[in-house]
Formats: structure tokens, sequence, C-alpha cells
């Protein structure tokens, strides 16, 4: 005789997405086991076995950000060959993408804002501090790229450069999530990128 495994009583991704959603907006700490079962609408005993810990479900809900939003984003800097473009790209992307619009994603990006102001375990506190260290080390390769291509002078400050226009992505985000619109940010990204060196 074949046991079948009793079915799971919700969506996993659908579940997922909904935890990151709250994560998101309400942060780790804010955020209590409570809120997470009533949000995803599911008892305490399937989200520990379907994830875990809250810890770990974070984790997750920080990893399906970037494979879904994030990238929506930061993918623009593959875009084009003209590396100029697709840092405008991903600045007119964040423009677009990180204002709160439709009443139910936050404003902001979730890897700029998360574990910030927090007493996070550590592994979360590492987690976001490597996902942004790693975001900004894309940026510099880019412009490392640019110069090796001529499109930036062989004395670009790249170091600098790729801290600079990381700043002002960050900066888009925060004042995304205190309620700036896209049009109010466009002027940011527009002048960010009048500052772009010559050739």
């Amino acid at each position: 005789m074949v046991i079948l495994g009793r079915p799971r009583e919700f969506d996993r991704t659908a579940a997922l997405r909904t935890a990151m959603l709250l994560f998101w907006r309400k942060g780790f700490l804010a955020t209590s086991m409570t809120d997470l079962c009533e949000a995803m609408g599911i008892r305490s005993p399937s989200l520990y076995a379907a994830f875990g810990s809250k810890e770990s479900l974070y984790l997750e809900a920080v990893d399906h950000y970037a494979t879904t939003v994030g990238v929506s984003i930061w993918g623009r800097l593959t875009d084009s060959p003209s590396v100029r473009d697709c840092v405008a790209g991903l600045l007119g992307a964040a423009v677009e993408n990180l204002p709160e619009y439709d009443g139910v994603t936050p404003g902001g990006c979730m890897l700029t804002l998360g574990a910030l102001g927090e007493q996070c375990p550590g592994a979360i506190v590492d987690t976001m501090k490597n996902l942004r260290q790693k975001l900004l080390e894309m940026l510099r390769t880019r412009l490392n790229e640019a110069v090796a291509a001529g499109e930036l002078a062989s004395s670009t400050d790249v170091y600098g450069l790729s801290r600079f226009f990381f700043g002002v992505y960050q900066g888009i985000a925060i004042q995304a999530r205190d309620g700036a619109t896209s049009a109010e940010l466009q002027c940011v990204a527009e002048t960010a990128m009048a500052a772009w060196p010559a050739a």
C-alpha cells in the first residue's frame, strides 16, 4: 500500500512573496510571527515546517527580492555595451520602480533598507551588508570596463565614482520610502548623470 504525504496547504511561492512584502515594509524586528501567519494565511506549524525560523524566512525573502524585484533594476547594468547608458538605465529603473505606486508594494529598496537601524541577528546583518557590497562591486566592474574600453579616461577614480553612483541609488531608495514620486526623483537621476566624467 502506498501512503501519500499530506499535500501542502498553501502555495509556497505566493506565501514567500507575501512574507517578502511584509518584511520589506516593516523590517525584521517589527514583523512578528503572528503578522506573518496572518498575512500568509497559514498556521505557525506550517510556516515553521516550510521555512524554518523567522530568521531563515527573512533570508529567503531577501533572496526572493533579489531575484525578482532587484534583478529588474540591477539587471539594467548589462543592458548595453555603453556603460554610461547602463548606469543611466539603473538609475532610471530605480526612479520608475522604487516609489510606492499600488498600495501593496512598499516604496524603497529592500536590499538598501534591510537591517539598517535594527538590532538584527548577525546572519541577517552580514547577509545584507554582503548583498550591498555585491551590488557596489557590480557597478565598479562596469566602470572598470568603461575605462578599459576608452569610454572613461584611464585617470578616472573608479572607486570614488562607483561609491558616488551607488550613493545616488541608495538616496533614491530612501527618498522613495519617504514618499517621493518618480517625477520628483527623476531630477536626482538626471543630475547624477550630468556628473558623468568626460572620456
